[in-house]
């Protein structure tokens, strides 16, 4: 018959081990989620579908958000999505929709 002090100490062991690797996942998992966050510019420039040169033509006249770290550009993924998307075009009923709600705040109607 087995000792059930060593068969207490294998399973413990087995409980330390699955706990080090939950840890260890947990920890990865994190950074993933801030990484995938946070750009560089050869990921911008796969995401934007822009080239490198273009994007740092942006950088230099201020006119993408973004951050330098040192000689490193970074890239909020948040901030470009809400970048990308200012510059709406307006179809042509929100044009006209809002041409009449403007005359009617005015008091005019055509």
């Amino acid at each position: 018959m087995e000792n059930p002090f060593e068969i207490i100490n294998e399973r413990l062991e087995r409980i330390e081990n699955l706990l080090e690797n939950i840890y260890s996942n947990i920890g990865t998992k994190e950074t993933n989620i801030i990484t995938s966050k946070i750009m560089d510019i050869e990921q911008l420039s796969n995401y934007l579908g822009l080239s490198k040169s273009h994007i740092y033509k942006l950088t230099s006249s201020h006119t993408i958000p973004h951050s330098k770290r040192g000689k490193r550009l970074y890239f909020d993924k948040e901030t470009i999505n809400s970048w990308v998307l200012e510059n709406k075009i307006w179809t042509q009923d929100d044009i006209e929709k809002q041409a009449s709600d403007y005359l009617i705040k005015k008091g005019k109607h055509f």
